[in-house]
Parts: C-alpha cells; sequence; structure tokens
C-alpha cells in the first residue's frame, strides 16, 4: 500500500513542479513584454485638446452665384510626440520626428457662415451633411502617416514640418500631403495649423447643384481646408 502510494505522490509531485515552472515562465515573459512596453513609450508624451481653445477648421469654395464657407471648432483626436520632437529651436534638426496623431471633426459640427462669422443657412448645412453622409459616417478623420520637420518657422518655438496621413471624409481615404507650422509654447502647449486644397470628386462627392434653384447654383469641385490645432499634454 505504501508503495502504491509513493508511486501515486511522486508523478504528482513532479505534475505540480511542472506547472509551477511554466506559470513561472509565462509571468517572467509577461513582465519582460511590460518592461519592453515601459521603456518604448518612455520620453513620448500625449497631447489632446481642451473645451474652448482655439482649434478651428474652415473649408473654403465657390458657386456660380458666391462664395462659401463652412466651419467647426469641435477638433478631437489625439497626438503623441517622441523624445526627437524639438521643444526650442536649438533643438530643430530637419528630418522624420517620432509621432502619432488621429484627429477628428463630427460632421454635425459643420456650420457654413457669412464672411462676418454669422450663421448662413441651415438649409446649406443640411446639403453639406447629406453629401457628407453624415448618418453613415458622422466624422471626418483624419491619421497622421509620417511627419518630416524642415525647420525654423522664424518665430521663437515656431517649425515647418511637411505631413503625410490619410484623410477619410464621406467613407472614402485618400492619402495626402500638406505643410503645417507647429507652434511650441512655453507652457508645453502646442498649435498645429495649415492648409490644404482638395476636390470634392477625389472623395466621391458630387459637388452640390441645389434642386430648390432648378440645379442653377452650382458649387466648384476644389476646396481649401484650413485648420489650426492646440492641444495640450496630458
Amino acid at each position: 500500500m505504501k508503495r502504491t502510494l509513493a508511486r501515486f505522490v511522486r508523478p504528482a509531485g513532479r505534475v505540480g513542479t511542472s506547472r509551477s515552472q511554466s506559470m513561472l515562465a509565462h509571468a517572467t515573459a509577461w513582465l519582460l513584454l511590460l518592461s519592453l512596453s515601459l521603456q518604448a513609450a518612455e520620453g513620448w508624451t500625449r497631447f489632446g485638446p481642451k473645451p474652448g481653445g482655439k482649434s478651428k477648421i474652415r473649408i473654403e469654395g465657390t458657386s456660380t452665384i458666391h462664395d462659401w464657407q463652412v466651419e467647426s471648432s469641435l477638433v478631437g483626436g489625439t497626438l503623441e510626440v517622441g523624445p526627437n520632437f524639438p521643444k526650442n529651436q536649438g533643438e530643430v534638426q530637419p528630418g522624420k520626428l517620432d509621432v502619432r496623431a488621429e484627429v477628428f471633426v463630427p460632421v454635425s459640427s459643420l456650420k457654413s457662415i457669412k464672411k462676418d462669422g454669422t450663421p448662413y443657412s441651415t438649409a446649406m448645412d443640411d446639403i453639406m451633411h447629406e453629401k457628407l453622409l453624415k448618418t453613415q459616417h458622422p466624422r471626418i478623420v483624419y491619421r497622421l502617416q509620417e511627419l518630416t520637420l524642415k525647420g525654423s518657422g522664424g518665430a521663437a518655438g515656431t517649425y515647418n514640418a511637411e505631413a503625410v496621413g490619410d484623410l477619410v471624409v464621406a467613407g472614402v481615404t485618400n492619402r495626402i500631403t500638406m505643410p503645417v507650422q507647429v507652434q511650441v509654447h512655453p507652457d508645453n502647449h502646442l498649435l498645429i495649423s495649415g492648409e490644404v486644397g482638395l476636390k470634392m470628386t477625389d472623395f466621391k462627392i458630387d459637388p452640390p447643384a441645389p434642386k430648390v434653384a432648378l440645379g442653377l447654383i452650382k458649387t466648384g469641385d476644389e476646396v481649401k481646408v484650413l485648420f489650426q490645432w492646440e492641444v495640450f499634454p496630458r
């Protein structure tokens, strides 16, 4: 009986040891991966917008009766910059920066305005939102793929750069390249601005020709997008 019990206990002990060793190996691997992740994140700073800031996007276009413009002050998203991001003029080194960003604008926040900034037309807003497929695609999204520093912008803490990213409008994605300017403020918050020309048809949007005007009012295909995005350290 003792021999039988001994034969039973010894294998059980070996199995327990094997399981413990396996668990220890898994824990060690997990801690190693965590350590590597923390090391990779070290030196990175995360930014985001604040309510009431200076963020704004403006789209300007033409039509057969007059030029038009729409605006939104709701520019959301996140920005992460790596350790090679310049914080003062002496650190400016032309080249690619370690930067990650995703920016979005709610389609419903875009409103038509007059040149003096007052509201223009809710009817125009409805047509615009319909063309942008607001229900199916409620956000315009920009995902930064690459940011290359070109040099100082002249003013203290201001840098010129070139951004390459994917712009998603009405569910259609196009990669665009545009010049941007980055301003680093003394409290380390950033103001990023730029402008780029686009075509509606590149995003499979037919330029509006409102039926209420029997199609006599036609909108130009080309538009200009101007933006500034104010973000703060998180």
